[in-house]
């Protein structure tokens, strides 16, 4: 940090002016609620709908594509670009959807972006303006408003007031945090390599521990059953995600299930009242907790083991099973491919796919003794927290690495306002 401390004292020792966004950026249209002195300029980039930029998507283009999400970067060509091919160094923000913050220099077309550039590089540079903004990521979300699809105040975007130190302090700033950006992102990747190559090596132990070959019974030690003579399956009814309150009864929504449980649960996210709750089917402790229905076929089935001490109320698309079984090593089970072949054979419907309890009844496994059980249960729970505990292992270094990026990135665009 010396070198940028050194350029500070010797071009804005006093401190740096601050300017309002309008003042020094020039945008892709007219905002409503924005004086009309406050954008003398504007720079049309002609945008596309999201389903008409996805049909654009080639492999090895040379066009980038600026979407409004945030996730895998695209491209496309110039050809296929045709009349909506942009060129140039700019800044975006969503109009609507998701907050964030992207830059680029070269050719591009965009989606539904409202359109930032300097208007005038030896004062503000584009690069500078960029990590400012997503600096100020969490300030500019708050100015998204709306019921649906949220859009920005772009008054209030253009009211921003933002640091305009000389320019050699804020070319070494972007110097520092593109370096970092680089070491984070090769850091990043590694460690979600890491993380994927782990994910890999606990899927094949969880399958290769609870997979028994029926040529085999270990001695006499594995027996082969169905789940119907292990357990019984009871249908959850009536409760509605609208029947949610703050304190009650704890209860489990079906889609729950698959968006924010893991392997087991001792709490739950969500409560109904006591006079609901009388109506309602309740899992005991050591049920599981089955998701019959999902648009996606690696949700259908989906089981979670209850582990609290209280009953619990279930909604319906979902199954109670209670067994004579190891809780945890019967949602383990519910993971592996033994089980997924077999519910892939009973699964109905297209875009909404179910299984019912017959079907999932007739299901055949191994099951070793109930000591066997436990030891295997406790191998898994190593591998399952090592590789989905964000507060342990691989997760928690990735969450480390980017709010010491986040850290230094802030120190680096902080600046004190000259009288």
């Amino acid at each position: 940090m010396s070198k940028i401390d050194d350029l500070i004292k010797q071009y804005c020792p006093n401190g740096v002016q601050f300017k309002e966004l309008w003042e020094l950026t020039s945008w892709d249209k007219k905002f409503n609620g924005v004086e009309k002195e406050k954008q003398k300029k504007v720079i049309k980039y002609p945008y596309l709908l999201a389903n008409d930029v996805n049909a654009l998507v080639v492999k090895n283009g040379d066009v980038r594509i600026l979407s409004t999400g945030i996730g895998e970067i695209k491209y496309t060509t110039e050809e296929l670009a045709g009349n909506n091919l942009c060129n140039g160094e700019i800044v975006a923000i969503p109009w609507g959807g998701t907050p964030n913050v992207k830059y680029y220099k070269g050719k591009f077309i965009t989606g539904d972006n409202r359109i930032a550039t300097s208007n005038d590089t030896n004062v503000l540079s584009n690069k500078f303006l960029y990590y400012w903004m997503s600096n100020n990521i969490e300030l500019i979300s708050s100015f998204y408003r709306g019921a649906g699809i949220q859009h920005p105040s772009m008054k209030a975007v253009l009211s921003l007031k933002i640091p305009v130190p000389p320019l050699p302090v804020q070319e070494e700033v972007v110097r520092i945090l593109d370096a970092f950006s680089s070491l984070e992102a090769e850091l990043e990747a590694e460690l979600e390599a890491e993380l994927e190559a782990r994910k890999k090596q606990y899927e094949y132990y969880r399958n290769k521990l609870l997979t028994f070959d029926k040529n085999t019974t270990g001695g006499g030690r594995i027996k082969f059953m169905q789940l119907e003579e292990v357990g019984t399956f009871i249908r959850g009814n009536g409760l509605q995600k609208k029947d949610f309150t703050d304190t009650g009864v704890g209860c489990i929504h079906y889609g729950q299930i698959y968006t924010y449980y893991g392997t087991f649960a001792e709490r739950t996210k969500s409560y109904v009242s006591n006079n609901l709750a009388e109506k309602l089917k309740k899992a005991r402790t050591g049920d599981l907790i089955i998701a019959t229905t999902s648009e996606n076929v690696e949700d259908v089935g989906k089981a979670v083991a209850w582990l609290g001490n209280e009953d619990i109320c279930i909604s319906g698309d979902a199954f109670i099973y209670h067994h004579n079984q190891n809780p945890k090593y019967m949602s383990y089970l519910f993971q592996t491919n033994a089980f997924f072949e077999q519910k892939k054979k009973c699964i109905t419907g297209v875009k909404v796919m179910r299984i019912n309890d017959i079907a999932m009844s007739k299901f055949k496994f191994g099951f070793p003794p109930i000591e066997e059980q436990e030891r295997i249960v406790a191998i898994l729970d190593k591998f399952d927290s090592l590789v989905n505990d964000i507060s342990e292992g691989l997760p928690a270094e990735l969450t480390a690495r980017r709010q010491q990026y986040e850290y230094y990135r802030n120190k680096l665009l902080t600046f004190e306002e000259a009288a």
